[in-house]
């Protein structure tokens, strides 16, 4: 069994790539891995872990500003 600082460290890289593919994912496995971690670390990260996730969905990244500014594709007028 790995040493207490070695799963830190899988776990964080595990999680770090999640996070990277997030948007990538089918949202079957989006809602099992956002159930998972709020039963792993308790209902009181419910709300800042779904912000955080949100947040990283392609469709709502804007380098020029904050993700929650980026109009929604049906309010460009198109």
């Amino acid at each position: 069994m790995p040493s207490a600082a070695i799963t830190e460290q899988l776990t964080r890289a595990l999680g770090e790539a999640v996070i990277r593919i997030w948007s990538d994912l089918p949202q079957d496995v989006q809602d099992r891995l956002f159930k998972e971690a709020v039963a792993t670390q308790g209902e009181s990260i419910r709300s800042q872990l779904a912000v955080f996730l949100h947040d990283q969905h392609e469709w709502t990244l804007d380098p020029l500003g904050d993700p929650r500014e980026m109009k929604e594709p049906d309010s460009l007028g198109g």
